[in-house]
């Protein structure tokens, strides 16, 4: 059936132009300043994520920037001018500006076009957590829901996407103060991999602590293993900052214990890798609760 409203996110959901394009979905760019280069957002320099992580891991210290409410509208006033409503999908509030500024960019256009609808839904989930989000809302929408039957399911769904991922670097952590120096020096020299998630508020919070990377990867799978709440068309995604051996072991553990469906493996962006660091590997799927 053909879609009713269109659907709007940010570049923090991870997923290729590819995925944006084939289902006709708007990437709204989000950016970062590294080596006093903008790069990213509507009008920064581009660099392909291998070259990013590879400054990462050389010492380059990048920095994101939030899109203001005028950049929002931007993306939102074309729709409006066209008669289109608008649904878009938020990196997570507890995490980033990003929400408020669509929130105040909304509220704009709605003034300025009073009969249109723009609706503004915080995802509480980042990188292809976000990605898998937007993918069950395309799937929704394109199943004939109106706009505000597609609000009402994706409010009730966001809490059920889970999120887990372990960290090769904990400095940035450190930077992101999510851990203490001292416990990223230590947790650096005894090989400490922690394991975290991101909560229902949409925060990144710390739960657990592996020796080593091989047993850091297992605990992701057990966490699913303890709340997927999976059909047999339910995706599993899957995502990396250049560690792809990591992320194929991981893909192959979790087909051995679910089958053969649709796992989705993509390298996490610049934007979300600037807080993550290199060597960041995540699973998201459908869960009980988070």
């Amino acid at each position: 059936m053909e879609r009713k409203f269109a659907i709007l996110t940010d570049s923090a959901s991870d997923l290729p132009k590819s995925y944006y394009e084939e289902h006709n979905v708007e990437c709204i760019p989000l950016g970062f300043i590294m080596d006093g280069v903008s790069y990213g957002g509507e009008d920064g320099e581009f660099i392909e994520d291998k070259d990013f992580y590879a400054r990462l891991r050389g010492g380059a210290m990048p920095k994101t920037f939030q899109i203001t409410p005028e950049q929002a509208k931007m993306h939102i006033l074309p729709h409006a001018e066209k008669g289109e409503d608008v649904l878009i999908v938020s990196f997570s509030s507890g995490l980033s500006g990003t929400y408020e500024s669509y929130v105040s960019a909304a509220t704009e256009v709605k003034a300025a076009y009073p009969g249109r609808k723009i609706v503004v839904v915080d995802s509480l989930c980042a990188s292809l957590g976000q990605g898998l989000f937007v993918d069950y809302i395309v799937k929704y929408a394109d199943g004939g829901a109106t706009i505000e039957e597609t609000e009402t399911y994706a409010l009730g769904l966001r809490t059920h996407i889970c999120h887990y991922f372990t960290v090769e670097d904990l400095n940035h952590l450190k930077r992101g103060g999510r851990v203490s120096a001292s416990a990223a020096f230590l947790g650096t020299l005894l090989n400490v991999k922690p394991v975290l998630h991101v909560d229902e508020a949409g925060h990144l919070i710390p739960i657990e602590k592996k020796l080593g990377r091989k047993k850091s990867i297992t605990a992701l799978v057990t966490h699913m293993k303890e709340l997927q709440i999976l059909t047999p068309t339910d995706p599993i995604f899957v995502s990396h900052s250049d560690c792809a051996e990591d992320a194929e072991t991981l893909v192959k553990a979790l087909k051995a214990e679910y089958g053969e469906r649709e796992i989705y493996v993509n390298m996490i962006g610049s934007v979300i890798g600037t807080h993550s660091g290199a060597g960041t590997l995540a699973v998201f799927f459908r869960g009980l609760h988070r």
